[in-house]
């Protein structure tokens, strides 16, 4: 028996709700008076929540929907289990970090996250062994790898918090090392696994070149240094670490080639969301060249200087990128019930997503002069709620395919 993704997938868009509802309240108090809950434990179950709850939870889901397309799933029960197992370990990591931070229960917790994605990997790479010719196997199989090894990072994190044996240098390096393989490498790779997967089932004779594969997973590993460049890398590093980047900006032209010259004028592939993934591709360019600038040591002393760039540059990764696309991707493809309400929640949804990113981009700027931008806070909060009212209607609108469903 398949794995019911769109069920599945119902609960990806109640955890998306849910963290731009905290989202939402941390950005309230920011920018008004609201003495409730310690921010600082707001945020970490807000991160922690949006990664396991949001995005690796629809990852999974999707790759297993991509997996069950070509073969019979004998151990669909099993991932069943490890979803559940998973939901349970990312409520309960919302609910500890947000009361209590770093303690016993979220530590306990994020491990066993932890282990739950190591034996989803375990099990994924034995399904996808078996349809190893198919052109995203490698990508699927680097986003598992990619993801096991962000988890170094959680444990040094853990360790560090659990023994109060605090040291600033390694808690910013372990952290950044989490996050660049989770960003650009288990959930980047995992969404190119994804549109490849799809576009093999549209168009099976659809092929390329295995050299951009091999480019952004050779270069994945050394852009981790691209986080730590304020660390004094040794000359001969740094310069693997400008190749690294330049090397990612060239495969991510011949992927954009690859896609233009194969499929971009099959309107089966990308239907009504050929905007939606213009869009996408827009940020995700950005991002390559924020990459290759950061090299430039005045640049990159900026950037890391000031919080406001930091945390525009997670967010359009994070925010305007990966759950742009996840979304998407569910829209385009019809995985999740399509209605006007639906579309209309969508269009609001990716627009709060980027009038954010272009709040977000103009407080990092005016920050390089040290100039408050009027007001940054409250529009930031309102756009904020902008998101999360889309996302209610979004919600909403799968409730209403439940209702349907249960009336007939």
């Amino acid at each position: 028996m398949a794995l019911n993704t769109k069920f599945w997938l119902r609960i990806s868009i109640l955890n998306l709700f849910i963290v731009a509802f905290l989202g939402t309240l941390m950005r309230y108090k920011i920018g008004f008076e609201f003495p409730y809950f310690n921010q600082k434990h707001i945020q970490h179950g807000h991160s922690h929540f949006a990664f396991i709850g949001w995005i690796t939870h629809t990852i999974f889901i999707l790759i297993i929907g991509a997996i069950q397309k070509e073969k019979i799933i004998s151990n669909i029960n099993i991932y069943r289990k490890l979803l559940i197992t998973n939901l349970i370990c990312a409520y309960g990591m919302l609910i500890a970090f947000t009361l209590q931070g770093y303690g016993f229960f979220s530590i306990a917790l994020s491990t066993l996250s932890v282990f739950t994605a190591y034996t989803f990997a375990y099990f994924l790479f034995k399904d996808l062994k078996d349809i190893s010719n198919r052109p995203y196997v490698n990508w699927f199989t680097a986003a598992l790898w990619f993801n096991i090894i962000s988890s170094l990072g959680t444990f040094t994190l853990a360790f560090m918090m659990a023994s109060h044996n605090f040291n600033q240098n390694i808690h910013l390096a372990s952290l950044y090392f989490y996050l660049h393989f989770q960003y650009n490498g288990f959930f980047l790779f995992a969404c190119m696994g994804l549109l490849l997967a799809k576009i093999h089932e549209l168009k099976p004779e659809y092929q390329q070149s295995n050299s951009i594969f091999w480019m952004f997973f050779l270069s994945c590993i050394p852009a981790y240094f691209l986080s730590v460049l304020w660390a004094k890398l040794p000359i001969w590093l740094f310069a693997i670490v400008i190749l690294a980047a330049i090397t990612q900006v060239i495969a991510w032209v011949k992927f954009l080639f690859s896609i233009k010259n194969g499929i971009v004028s099959n309107d089966s592939i990308f239907k009504s969301g050929r905007y939606l993934f213009l869009v996408i591709v827009i940020a995700l360019s950005v991002k390559f060249l924020l990459q290759l600038g950061s090299t430039v040591p005045s640049i990159s002393k900026l950037a890391f200087g000031f919080r406001p760039i930091v945390i525009a540059y997670l967010h359009l990764i994070l925010l305007a990128i990966i759950s742009v696309f996840l979304v998407s991707y569910m829209y385009i493809y019809k995985l999740i019930h399509i209605s006007r309400m639906t579309t209309v929640s969508l269009i609001l949804f990716v627009f709060g997503v980027y009038l954010n990113e272009v709040v977000l981009g103009v407080q990092g700027i005016a920050s390089f002069s040290y100039t408050m931008v009027p007001y940054v806070n409250e529009i930031l909060f309102f756009v904020s709620l902008l998101i999360l009212i889309s996302l209610f209607f979004l919600l909403l609108s799968q409730k209403q395919d439940s209702a349907k469903k249960i009336s007939s």
